[in-house]
């Protein structure tokens, strides 16, 4: 399961759904700027305030990193 913390105008948020999309790979997005709480629980995860966090069964990525979200995808 893919878990995206984001925000709508965060380029390599966008650019990491568009990823995901390409790939044909379902995720959930909390988009952090809308609740503190969801911000408090990207720092919680990630130990950072910066998007987008991406969980991906528990395996945490920060940033947009195409090869690690593959290596993390084929485990």
């Amino acid at each position: 399961m893919i878990k995206i913390y984001s925000t709508s105008w965060c380029p390599a948020c966008i650019k990491a759904k568009k990823f995901f999309d390409m790939k044909g790979w379902e995720y959930t997005e909390i988009n952090v700027a809308d609740a503190h709480e969801d911000r408090e629980e990207v720092m919680k995860v990630s130990g950072q305030r910066t998007v987008p966090v991406i969980d991906i069964d528990g395996e945490i990525i920060v940033g947009f990193d195409k090869t690690a979200i593959e290596t993390a995808m084929n485990k």
